[in-house]
């Protein structure tokens, strides 16, 4: 063999390595490469799946018109068997994480199931071309899933669970509002249900409720000591945002406030350690280089990867207020009212408003429906604070139930909760699933 041919034949070899160090079955494959609509199936390596794809599947840019055109919206599916749980994902952002080898799911684990998770619509490789801002909207992200599940039946001929985090368990609770019966069982974590893009019920959570009085007192002065040294923070700031280059919709000096105010919410959602915090009387680096740790500026950015969720909280998601009155005397913005829109959302959004549409039917579905769901909550987690678990009326339901983790932030799980509670939610899913 020449030195020319070596060469071939070692580079050949080198190309072919990666596909065959993933093992999956073919005939799985072919099975779901054949359900209608789905293309572009490829293996994904996995350390918890014998088999793992990313595919696409075709949807319709507007569910009650076909007219419009169709896009291609990712999904990603761990194979477990055909005859097992499916858990269908109901993402509310991007879907790449589940790309990674190491991925799976905690209810997968649990019950030894199915993943099929859904990429929303408008994010990342599953944005309609034109993307055309009218048709991102609840119900037609529902309906995306609802043709992800009809498609995948005619495979999956197992027990259905719908879950998602945050926004995720905002679509799975909406998705089981919209349609009652395409799963047994929902489980949405950590789900907000606003009712305004200020929904009001999360300044007094932050100011009043969370942590001890202590707590919050120790994060207000944290924020107040930055108040009073904003002029020397500022040129920190400047220097930051120039090197990553993020530009703004309002001056610089604006969102300095913004990430003043926004530092409570974002410590207690992440559940941070208080004793994180620097002492008042720390140097200015530390100051700022902590408030970088807890809410960086790209939140505000006009390069925020997050528009099409920005427009979707001011359009019917609802969002969150800010209550500058402790701190009014330091800032140079006169109010927050409305910084959705002002600093959120491009001027072509200037018109978009809040339809309580959604809000009001889904409370309505929850009042006079008793579907099998499994709210998991966090009780630091300012989420928390518009989630369901302040409902009065589910306290009368059988199969609605809601858990609250005692000092749980935004990330808590199943896994999250120590015996008995664990076992409890293990149980009634088991339960629920004839398992």
């Amino acid at each position: 063999m020449t030195n020319s041919l070596r060469k071939t034949a070692w580079l050949l070899l080198f190309l072919l390595l990666p596909l065959q160090s993933i093992a999956f079955d073919k005939a799985v494959m072919d099975r779901l490469a054949a359900l209608p609509g789905i293309s572009k199936v490829e293996p994904l390596e996995s350390e918890a799946y014998q088999d793992k794809y990313v595919m696409f599947i075709k949807q319709q840019v507007a569910h009650d018109d076909a007219s419009v055109g169709t896009f291609d919206q990712r999904l990603i599916v761990c194979h477990v068997g055909f005859d097992r749980p499916t858990i269908l994902v109901t993402e509310g952002y991007y879907a790449h994480y589940a790309l990674r080898k190491g991925y799976q799911e905690e209810l997968s684990k649990i019950l030894n199931a199915n993943v099929i998770t859904v990429e929303y619509r408008y994010f990342a490789e599953s944005v309609p071309q034109p993307c055309n801002w009218d048709y991102l909207t609840v119900e037609n992200s529902l309906y995306d899933l609802h043709n992800v599940n009809m498609t995948f039946r005619q495979a999956y001929s197992g027990k259905w669970i719908a879950s998602g985090i945050s926004k995720g368990g905002q679509t799975t609770m909406f998705y089981r509002a919209f349609f009652p019966d395409d799963v047994d069982v929902s489980v949405p974590y950590v789900a907000p249900l606003n009712k305004s893009t200020e929904d009001g019920r999360h300044e007094p959570f932050l100011s009043k409720t969370v942590g001890t009085k202590a707590d919050r007192k120790q994060i207000a002065d944290f924020q107040t000591e930055l108040c009073k040294r904003k002029h020397a923070l500022m040129p920190m700031l400047r220097s930051h945002c120039e090197k990553r280059g993020y530009t703004f919709r309002v001056p610089v000096e604006d969102i300095f406030d913004y990430m003043v105010l926004e530092y409570p919410f974002a410590i207690w959602q992440w559940g941070t350690p208080l004793s994180d915090i620097p002492s008042v009387t720390a140097d200015d680096k530390t100051l700022f280089d902590h408030l970088l740790k807890i809410n960086e500026p790209d939140y505000f950015a006009e390069q925020s990867p997050f528009l099409p969720f920005n427009v979707q909280a001011a359009r019917e998601l609802g969002y969150y207020g800010y209550d500058m009155k402790p701190f009014r005397k330091y800032f140079s913005i006169k109010t927050t009212e409305d910084y959705l829109h002002r600093i959120m959302l491009p001027a072509e959004f200037a018109n978009v408003r809040f339809d309580k549409t959604l809000y009001n039917r889904t409370m309505k579905f929850l009042k006079e429906n008793d579907p099998r769901m499994i709210y998991i909550y966090g009780s630091i987690d300012p989420w928390s604070a518009s989630g369901v678990a302040g409902l009065k009326f589910l306290k009368n339901k059988h199969n609605i139930k809601v858990y609250m983790l005692e000092g749980g932030s935004h990330r808590t799980r199943i896994n999250s909760f120590a015996e008995p509670e664990r076992e409890e939610i293990i149980s009634t899913l088991k339960a629920w699933l004839g398992m």
